[in-house]
């Protein structure tokens, strides 16, 4: 079932749905299915989450997930890299690292798939720095760029 723009769901309808490849989003009551990841992409992607990991998961810092699906603030949206500090790691009755993210990342990033528009990587972005993530790249492999945002601050372009 995908909702049309005159047949909204309810959050929790969606959250019911069969997962898609690649993953949908649950936007303002619509459902939008992100493009599939290609090379320059999942390269990225891939190396970002073993760098990032290889740093910060020894320490017990942080740690970065793949496709991960974060549901807060009235949406539930699937990040390219969404990185969580340690301690705010969600965790299941046994302690074990839970399926259901219910909550914000602490940094996302998002990775411009060719063809695909930086608006709604944006608007995710923007959403997640409103409701308590502290950092967001968007990352746009085809022009060699990274735009950071910080909360309260002026995006910096790289």
């Amino acid at each position: 079932m995908v909702a049309t723009p005159a047949q909204k769901l309810s959050l929790e309808e969606f959250l019911q749905l069969p997962e898609t490849k690649p993953a949908s989003e649950y936007i303002n009551g619509g459902i939008d299915q992100k493009p599939m990841p290609q090379g320059k992409h999942s390269t990225i992607q891939g190396e970002l989450v073993t760098t990032v990991n290889s740093v910060v998961k020894p320490k017990k810092i942080a740690l970065a997930f793949p496709e991960l699906r974060c549901t807060f603030g009235g949406r539930s949206i699937v990040f390219d890299i969404a990185v969580f500090a340690w301690n705010r790691i969600p965790v299941d009755e046994k302690g074990n690292i839970a399926n259901a993210f219910k909550t914000y990342p602490d940094w996302t990033i998002e990775i411009i798939s060719p063809e695909q528009s930086i608006t709604k990587p944006t608007k995710n972005i923007l959403h997640c720095l409103n409701h308590g993530t502290s950092l967001g790249w968007l990352i746009i492999p085809e022009e060699f760029n990274i735009i950071i945002y910080l909360q309260n601050q002026q995006p910096i372009y790289l």
